[in-house]
């Protein structure tokens, strides 16, 4: 990300800088790639080191089992059960060494957080909240893409009586944008779908004055430890530099079109350590003459394709049972396409109001102990199932249908 600087920062880095009230403020370095990547330096009222206990915290996550026999799949995060905390409530659908796919239905505050294994992003479906760390505050809603840094302490707020529900992808590096957005000194091209200005951070630092002790869950690569600290780590009077959590709407991502249909890395929002993510919005239709308006039959042969369906009327899927709030997965070795009708369907039409979220993994995934409980068994059989007629089953251009996705869970 671009550089910022926020709160009460020094005019030189690492020298020393007395503190409000009486002594020298706590210099932090937040830094990738073993100090030869982007950084930030934060400056504490007290040491972000003063450990006083440690402690091994059970963590029942269930086995990831293989995608066996190989199949598409079809899960209704609307099935799965709400509530928890947005980071101990997640649901694991999906998974490999790379990348983890939870879905989290919170109904409050969760405790402090610090991912180690990777940066975390979050696409906000429904709900809204903050994100409280060691940074500031950041104000989250629906729609939105969040990105939390490897490491940094961290909290999501759930107002009283609110739920946020939260889309998970957890990886075992750094989320960004794809590299070729970006020119050599890291600012986003003319031709790039999103720039600096659609995206928000942390603009004040949070600043917690207590002395008591402050737990904090660690996620490792070894499970998960309880750190307790001497102070709340919120006591960040400044920072700056390159790292740091941000936020930007998917309804902000300018999509790309063309004559004819265009491959989906167009579509490309992020990328991670074998991974991308791609944004699915609303768009004008391919508009060549003859042009098939959803996308073509296709096999992944490098990847697993996963997407999940935000908003809107879903095309390439009708007839299906895919809706709102649904998630398919389409393996590599499995050749995927429209569904029946689906082709046919949009000839007369000239927009697609979806939204939806797609991760791309370059390694096989395996699925999580939360994704049997909410496949959709039919779901594979459905490119020879009989289906009605397509002015039975397609949404007129005034948003209204015969037949209608599922509300989200």
């Amino acid at each position: 990300m671009h550089y910022r600087s926020v709160g009460d920062v020094p005019a030189k880095r690492h020298l020393r800088t007395p503190a409000p009230g009486g002594g020298l403020l706590f210099e932090e370095l937040m830094g990738e790639e073993g100090f030869s990547g982007d950084s930030s330096l934060l400056y504490h009222l007290r040491s972000p080191s003063a450990l006083v206990g440690a402690a091994h915290v059970d963590v029942t996550a269930g086995a990831l089992v293989a995608n066996e026999p190989l199949l598409p799949r079809h899960l209704r995060t609307s099935g799965l059960p709400p509530g928890g905390d947005a980071s101990g409530g997640r649901h694991l659908l999906l998974g490999n060494d790379d990348v983890r796919i939870s879905w989290v239905a919170a109904d409050r505050t969760g405790p402090l957080w610090r991912n180690a294994v990777g940066d975390e992003l979050a696409y906000v479906q429904a709900g809204e909240g903050d994100l409280e760390s060691v940074f500031g505050r950041l104000a989250v809603r629906a729609g939105d893409y969040v990105v939390v840094p490897r490491s940094a302490t961290c909290r999501w707020v759930v107002p009283d009586g609110g739920r946020l529900e939260l889309l998970v992808v957890e990886a075992s590096g750094h989320v960004r944008p794809p590299r070729r957005y970006l020119s050599p000194a890291g600012q986003f091209l003319e031709q790039a779908p999103y720039c600096e200005r659609d995206i928000r951070a942390p603009e004040e630092p949070l600043v917690t004055t207590g002395e008591g002790p402050a737990e904090v869950l660690v996620r490792h690569r070894d499970g998960v430890s309880r750190h307790t600290l001497a102070s709340s780590p919120f006591d960040v009077v400044g920072w700056a530099g390159c790292v740091y959590p941000w936020a930007f709407s998917i309804l902000d991502f300018e999509p790309i079109v063309g004559a004819i249909h265009q491959p989906p890395h167009v579509h490309q929002t992020f990328e991670g350590p074998g991974f991308v993510v791609c944004s699915f919005v609303p768009r004008p239709y391919d508009f060549h003459a003859g042009a098939i308006k959803v996308p073509y039959h296709h096999a992944n042969v490098d990847s697993d394709e996963v997407i999940f369906y935000s908003a809107g009327d879903f095309m390439s899927r009708a007839g299906s049972g895919i809706g709102v709030g649904s998630i398919s997965v389409h393996p590599s070795g499995f050749v995927h396409g429209p569904q029946p009708g689906s082709m046919e369907a949009t000839a007369g039409q000239d927009r697609t109001e979806e939204v939806a979220v797609m991760v791309d993994t370059f390694r096989p995934l395996r699925l999580g102990p939360a994704a049997a409980s909410v496949t959709d068994d039919d779901y594979p059989w459905s490119w020879v199932r009989s289906v009605p007629l397509v002015s039975e089953t397609v949404p007129t251009r005034s948003g209204s249908a015969d037949q209608k996705p599922a509300d989200a869970g």
